[in-house]
């Protein structure tokens, strides 16, 4: 698919999502959120449309997505591996963990690695607060994770690719 037509299938689905919920009260959250299921990130191009259908800035709309790391501006690698870094899991070695996996990937929180397998991400907590340290792989939860064993779920997600 040419970048043309992309970006105008990217465009109409930011339409049709901000039509089905700009009148509802606080709308710009469900708004972002609904933009980045759909397209994996929010464009640029979304931001003049989100702020003139909500009637806010331009820079208040991009505040937002700024604020919340959750919210990415490009796409995501093929595959995101979020590392605990919740007080439990920092207890178990998660800082050592993370330090393994930007070295390991190359790049830092909020990055891809170069051949664009991987972004990696921090997280807040996954819930499994005594097996730690956690991470979650394309939204499936690995427990008790040590630099080697990221090493081999990374490795197999990559062979997946």
């Amino acid at each position: 698919m040419s970048t043309a037509i992309a970006e105008a299938a990217s465009n109409a689905a930011v339409r049709q999502i901000i039509e089905a919920r700009r009148a509802m009260s606080g709308a710009l959250l469900p708004i972002l959120h609904d933009i980045q299921h759909a397209l994996g990130h929010i464009p640029a191009d979304a931001v003049p449309m989100v702020a003139e259908a909500l009637n806010l800035s331009r820079a208040e709309v991009h505040g937002v997505i700024s604020y919340y790391h959750h919210f990415r501006e490009q796409p995501a690698g093929r595959h995101v591996v979020q590392i605990c870094r919740a007080e439990a899991c920092q207890a178990r070695g998660a800082d050592a963990l993370v330090a393994h996996a930007k070295s390991a990937l190359d790049c830092d929180f909020h990055h891809t690695s170069a051949d664009g397998a991987v972004t990696l991400e921090p997280v807040y907590c996954l819930g499994h607060c005594a097996v730690g340290p956690n991470i979650a792989i394309d939204d499936a939860l690995f427990a008790r994770v040590s630099p080697q064993r990221f090493d081999m779920l990374v490795a197999g997600k990559r062979g997946e690719q």
